[in-house]
């Protein structure tokens, strides 16, 4: 991710994003479908340690996964 490149969404809690995982998410898939989105467009799935690899297989083989950047890093939405 560079300064010129897309911008990912701005995400909420940090949470995994797998179905019925509740644990800290410390990985931000960022993704695309270009069916869909504008090519500069950066949806991101949360992962934590353990989900990390089956969600990046499951949008790796869709042709979505764009990066995996640290949790951390990612923009977050502005709760008044």
């Amino acid at each position: 991710m560079s300064l010129l490149g897309p911008t990912p969404d701005a995400v909420d809690d940090l949470i995994c994003s797998a179905r019925a995982c509740r644990a800290a998410a410390t990985w931000g898939l960022l993704w695309n479908n270009p069916k869909l989105h504008t090519p500069d467009r950066r949806k991101v799935w949360l992962a934590c340690d353990d989900h990390r690899e089956p969600l990046s297989q499951f949008l790796g083989v869709r042709d979505f996964l764009r990066d995996v950047v640290p949790a951390s890093t990612l923009e977050r939405v502005d709760v008044p």
